[in-house]
């Protein structure tokens, strides 16, 4: 079930995250009920628990109506105020990728949103080497240690959005941390 999450002017110019805290503290609530449930001795197994927030994996979706004049070519992640909107909501929920729905094109969009980037008609996106390797780091890291939080296997999740990035991560890369 995708979870679409209307964005407008307004919302991105103000920097307001309430549209995706909303939707996000649900599905944290709803983790945590079950966890909560399953510590309690409830008839649900910890997997259960664990496995409501993995439910949503790769189902989040941004519907963004960003007013821009006519004719201005610009795409949305060359915009700054939307640029900026987005380096907030990865500041609030650095783990957020895990959500997003891959499939549709939102981890790339999420990614150029907060990685410095050029469009070339030819080839389309080009991504400073240096800022996307150190923003994939930077994701890497930051979802291994959530995922475990989660107790959700992690490997290869990674590496798949490594994948999708360009990158291809052995083994050798999971036993140094």
């Amino acid at each position: 079930m995708t979870i679409t999450i209307p964005l407008n002017t307004d919302c991105i110019n103000s920097l307001d995250l309430s549209p995706v805290v909303t939707e996000i503290e649900k599905l944290l609530q709803e983790g945590a009920m079950l966890q909560q449930g399953a510590a309690q001795g409830a008839m649900l197994q910890q997997g259960a628990a664990q496995g409501a927030i993995a439910s949503y994996e790769q189902q989040l979706h941004f519907d963004i109506d960003y007013t821009l004049e006519p004719g201005d070519p610009r795409e949305l992640s060359e915009i700054p105020e939307v640029r900026l909107w987005f380096i907030r909501l990865d500041t609030r929920y650095p783990w957020l990728p895990f959500l997003l729905d891959w499939k549709t094109g939102e981890f790339a969009r999420y990614a150029a949103m907060l990685v410095p980037h050029q469009f070339s008609t030819k080839e389309g996106i080009q991504y400073n080497p240096e800022a996307l390797e150190i923003f994939l780091m930077h994701k890497l890291f930051a979802l291994n240690d959530w995922l475990q939080q989660q107790g959700i296997p992690s490997k290869s999740r990674l590496q798949s959005m490594a994948q999708l990035l360009g990158y291809e991560l052995d083994d050798a890369f999971f036993e140094m941390f």
